[in-house]
Formats: structure tokens, sequence, C-alpha cells
């Protein structure tokens, strides 16, 4: 069967470039894959492997329509096989054993029982949300291509803007576009000449490409790329069951190689996708010279450890920052991503424009534009900064790693001066902590967010997450582009050992006294405000003469101590006001959800030999086992040195001699 299924690739080949007179590129990349997803899983059942074969994706495929047709070893197929494989329902690729079908958005993927294949459903509001930025970016890129992208379920196009002169600039912009209507229509699943190129660096099952290829309207080529030999096949398989090949091709190759070698201006990609277990650190460099002009890079950081403090020393080695433990962490790794891809921008004289930076769950997410230019990139070191933190209070304070100032129509560039806080915080008497450097500018474009905002609003049926994508953004919105990082009100509370005061009274306590306040999406009870920290701690010392402490119990060295022995300078007021509650609050919109399911975090990477089905049953048993108090329970644990006949304590011996019993346990 291997061999005429081979035999019968030129009658395909030859079938569909007859089809039609002038082929696109893309079905060209796609009759491609199917011929060398053939030819690997020829390869590969040579060898005696059964798993992922695209071999029944190339037998199923249609061949020409005639009466009694004949493959190249004189086999026949009769009418009835021609009209079967003609059938749109079901799929021309069957399930192999051991495999599932998973579905997300518009696609439905087959995917291994085994862990073969990287693949977490936790992380469909992730999808849905590039699905979403992709989109409205194709529709401001294409539009000046005169394209005209239509999305499915999109009746009428509202954007909700921040400003009247926003409001009039959209309006000019939108009597420019009634009066020149674009002469192309670019809708899903369909290839546009001029649409994007997109690349997913590493795609595992292929899910997120090919909800690109069946969502996102727009596209030119959608190339889904891993280094695994099985992820690649089953790529193929995935795009040749939900009838894609046309947009989307399989690639296994290495993903730094593949954009390192994609660096030409004419071949660089519109959109770049990288989704890595754990850091996407080397790959930065090569994407950063592989997307075009005003492209789109897409990255996601799942090593949160490092990036949230734990190991400041490994975050420094991967992203060029230190990262350290304090409330702020989250919104510090989204400035450290934004920092270390600036930076190897820069190398190459290019800058970015962050569109939209998140923090959800156990990842980080970063949508940024690359443009080139040396005279931008020279603002580079002024958009860096260092920060101060203090271990006593939690007062921290930015140092810029560079100034510049306006001369005339000139831009002089000079050294920063510092720093900003003397030896010990001058509230607590404790020392600062360094972290640092970290991206100090806006992280969000306002005017882009909401674009997608409005988009995801107005076709709810679109995404299966899309009540929490409107969440999350109304509250990126709401956010103070000019203020990095942010304080908690129970940290602030613990640190002088009070009640901590109610949100919308702290939030009043700052309009009050004349501060910008809002809330950060990175943080349920965080607090982002141009107050400095002795006003913040000012209104602290009004709550805690409203909600005294025992003052005797404080230690004279503390934190506390230090703080509330000295007197406010301004008295707060903490009557609420109307603009203390945001709208994102009053419309009770889904902004923190509950966890989705349980043990919903990072999975396990994927393995060549697959997962045993009771893993979840083996971390419960092994869990806690060095956290043992009493010495008996050590009978429980089979003694090693017994297994290897080489203990000598016989009975005396701490650990189990009883090879039976705890057999027994493992095949329970």
């Amino acid at each position: 069967m291997l061999v005429r299924t081979v035999r019968l690739l030129p009658l395909i080949t030859s079938h569909h470039l007859h089809h039609s007179c002038a082929p696109s590129p893309g079905q060209i990349l796609g009759q491609r894959v199917v011929y060398s997803a053939a030819a690997a899983a020829a390869a590969a059942a040579s060898r005696g492997l059964r798993s992922m074969e695209p071999l029944k994706a190339a037998q199923d495929l249609q061949v020409p329509a005639t009466n009694s047709s004949s493959t190249a070893d004189g086999a026949s197929l009769t009418p009835t096989d021609t009209q079967t494989k003609q059938e749109d329902s079901p799929p021309p690729v069957g399930l192999l054993p051991g495999e599932t079908v998973v579905k997300e958005g518009k696609a439905a993927i087959l995917f291994p029982s085994a862990n073969e294949v990287f693949y977490n459903p936790v992380q469909e509001f992730n999808r849905d949300l590039t699905c979403a930025v992709i989109t409205e970016f194709a529709r401001d890129l294409l539009a000046q291509r005169g394209v005209k992208v239509v999305v499915p379920g999109e009746k009428e196009r509202v954007v909700v803007s921040l400003s009247e002169d926003t409001n009039e600039a959209d309006a000019q912009t939108e009597e420019k576009n009634g009066a020149e209507e674009p002469a192309v229509t670019a809708v899903v699943g369909e290839r546009c000449e001029r649409g994007l190129r997109v690349l997913e660096g590493l795609a595992a099952s292929g899910l997120r490409s090919v909800r690109f290829a069946l969502e996102v309207p727009g596209l030119q080529s959608v190339t889904a790329n891993d280094f695994s030999v099985k992820a690649a096949a089953l790529i193929a398989r995935n795009a040749e069951y939900n009838k894609v090949n046309h947009l989307l091709k399989s690639s296994c190759r290495d993903a730094s190689m593949l954009m390192y070698e994609m660096r030409g201006k004419k071949e660089r990609y519109d959109v770049i996708d990288l989704d890595p277990y754990g850091s996407p650190a080397g790959f930065l460099d090569a994407a950063v010279q592989a997307v075009s002009e005003g492209g789109l890079l897409c990255i996601t950081c799942t090593d949160m450890a490092v990036m949230a403090g734990n190991s400041g020393e490994t975050c420094y080695s991967k992203y060029g920052a230190v990262s350290i433990k304090a409330k702020y962490c989250h919104e510090m790794a989204l400035r450290i991503i934004l920092h270390s891809l600036d930076q190897r921008a820069g190398v190459h004289q290019r800058y970015i424009q962050p569109l939209l930076s998140v923090s959800v769950d156990f990842y980080i997410r970063v949508f940024v534009r690359v443009f080139t230019g040396q005279a931008t990139v020279k603002n580079s070191a002024s958009k860096q900064a260092l920060v101060y933190n203090c271990v006593g209070c939690g007062s921290f304070y930015l140092q810029r790693m560079g100034r510049r100032t306006t001369n005339g129509k000139h831009m002089k560039y000079s050294a920063a001066t510092g720093p900003p806080v003397g030896p010990v915080c001058e509230h607590c008497g404790q020392r600062h902590q360094f972290g640092g450097p970290l991206w100090a500018e806006p992280i969000h474009d306002s005017s882009f967010v909401q674009k997608v905002l409005s988009a995801v609003s107005s076709n709810p049926s679109r995404f299966g997450t899309s009540k929490r994508i409107e969440g999350m953004l109304s509250m990126v919105t709401e956010e103070l582009e000019d203020v990095p990082l942010y304080y908690t009100v129970d940290s602030l509370s613990s640190t002088i050992h009070c009640n901590t005061p109610p949100l919308l009274q702290f939030r009043s306590a700052l309009l009050h006294a004349g501060h910008r306040v809002s809330l950060a999406h990175a943080c349920k009870n965080a607090i982002k405000t141009d107050a400095p920290p002795a006003a913040i701690w000012d209104i602290m010392r009004c709550w805690e003469k409203l909600n005294p402490v025992k003052r005797e119990k404080l230690s004279e060295t503390s934190p506390a101590f230090k703080i509330l022995s000295a007197e406010p300078i301004q008295e707060a007021c903490f009557t609420v006001r109307e603009d203390a509650n945001p709208q994102s609050r009053k419309r009770h919109l889904t902004r923190f959800q509950e966890n989705p399911q349980a043990f919903w975090g990072p999975k396990a990477r994927a393995k060549s030999g697959g997962i045993s089905s009771n893993l979840q049953d083996k971390r419960k048993k092994c869990q806690n086992k060095r956290k043992i108090t009493d010495a008996s329970q050590l009978k429980n644990f089979p003694c090693k040195k017994f297994k290897k006949g080489i203990c000598n304590h016989g009975d005396r011996c701490c650990y189990s001699h009883d090879l039976k019993q705890t057999t027994e346990e493992k095949m329970e």
C-alpha cells in the first residue's frame, strides 16, 4: 500500500496543477506539504513507526474523475470509490489509534492521547486574543494596500475613541475610506495576494496556525514550524483535516535558523508568533530581524519564576535585566521582556512599538510592532529605567538610564543623573534593592486596544473567551499609561499591621489629594498612581488613626514603627467619590476569572515516549513526601539499598523491606 500511495502522488500533483490554469503559490505550497508529509510517512513506516503518519491523507486525496481510473501499478478505482472521496464530510484524514479530536474555535485538531505533541487547553484565551489582535492589525495594514477585511458576524464596526480630537480624525478617515472603497475584499479561509505572511515558529500540533487560517481574514500564507518530526507530520495532517492546505504549510526546521534565513526585506514575515515552552530568549534576536517593516511580533513567556524575581541572575542572563521579588513583579516581567526586545532590535537599527502587553494566568503575552530608524533608536536609552525597591515598606523609585532634551529642531542626548534615593529609605530606614533595566514607556497603544475591544464587543460569538477578553481589555484601557508599576492595598496595610482599607475609599483618598489613580490588569487589588510614596504613606497614617494598631507591640526597628512615628503632612479624605469606581468594575465585567480547571497551570513538556495517563495520581502520591515529621512514616517507602541487596540494617532499617507491599501499591 505504501508503494501504491507513493506512485499515486504524480497523478495527484498533476491533477491539482491542471485544475487551475494559473495555480496560486499557496496551492503549490499546499501540494509540497502533502508530498513531503507522505514521503516522511513512507520513510517512517520503513523504520516501523506507526504514529503520526500522514499517509492516509495522501491515500484519500481525489484523483481525476473518470469512470475507471488506473494507477501506475495497474490498480483501478471504481466510480463508487471516486464518489466517496469527493464527499466533503467526513474530512479525508482519519484518526490513528489513540488519537482524539480537539475542537477550539473553528478548528478541529487531531491530537494524540500521549504527550508526544504539546497542547494546553487553558491557553484558549491566549489564542483567542491573538486572533483578535492579528485581525485588527491586518485591517489597519491591508487598508494601506487597498484591501478591505471582512470578518464573519461583524455587522457594523464602531470604534470607541478616547478623545474628541480622535473622534474628528476618525470621522475624516471614515469619509476618506467611504470615498475610496478598496477594490479587493479579504475573507477568512481564502488566500489574499496582498495579504499577510504569518509564521508560527513553535507550532506543536498546529492548532494556532489552523485557527489563523480559519478565523483571520487577509492572509497570504501561514507557516507552521516545529523542530519535532512528529509535530510537523501532525501539522500537515491537521491542515488537511481542516482543508486549509492552500493557506497553511508545515515546516520541520529550527525556528531560529528559519527566521535568520528570512531576514531579506522581500522575504520577511508580516506576523511572527512565538509561544515556546519556557523562555523565548533564544529566538528574540532572529525574530526582530525576520519581521517586516512595521510587522507584528507576538511573544509569550511562561518562565515566570525567573521573570518574577525567584532567579534574578538567570533573568539577567536571558533578558539582560535583574528581576526582583515585589508585589508588582508581573508588570515588571512585562517591562523586562519589552526591554529585551528593544535592546535586541536596537542592535540592528530597529525599535519596537508596544501595542498590547498582558499578564494572564501563569504567563505573559506581548504584541509589538518593529520599525527601522537610526534616529529613533537613539531614544532607546531614555526609554529604559532602573528600579530602586525598599525591602522594608515596598516603596519604589525609577531611575531613567538616559536623558534627552529638545534644543530647537535638534535632540540632545546625555547621561541621566541620580540616584533618586538616599543610602536608606526615608520612610522606614531600610535598604533598597536594585533591579532592571526595564521598559519605562507605555506598554499599550490605547487607540489600537480600543479597536480590538470594539471588535470583540460587537461580535461576542466569534470567540469562546470573548467575555474575558472584553473585561481584560477594558481594564487595560483604564490603566494610567505613563505610570510604571503599582502598589497593592493589602501589602501597604501589612507593612503597618493595620486593617486593609476598602479599595474605593483608598482610591477616593488619592483623588481627593489631587492625584491620578487607576487599577491594573496584572493584579486584582493593585493601585497605579502618580502620587509619590510620601503621599501614599500619609494616607495610610490617616487610615491607621481611624483603625489604630497596638503600637506597644511594634519593634522600634520595624518599618511599621518608623512610618507611624511620623505625623501625616496632609490629612486624607476617605469619602467615596463617583469617579473612584471604574467602568469595568461597575459593569461587573469578567476581569479576574477563577481557576478554569484542576491542575490548570503549565503542562508537562512533550516527550517522545508519551506520558502515562495516571500522572496526576502519581503527583498526588509523591507530593510532600519529604515533609515527614514522624519517623514511623518512613516505613511507607521502600528501601532502595534493600532492592540492590546492600542494606545492612535489617529490621532496624527505617524504610520498608516489604517489596510485595510496595509492588501492590504501584499496581493500584
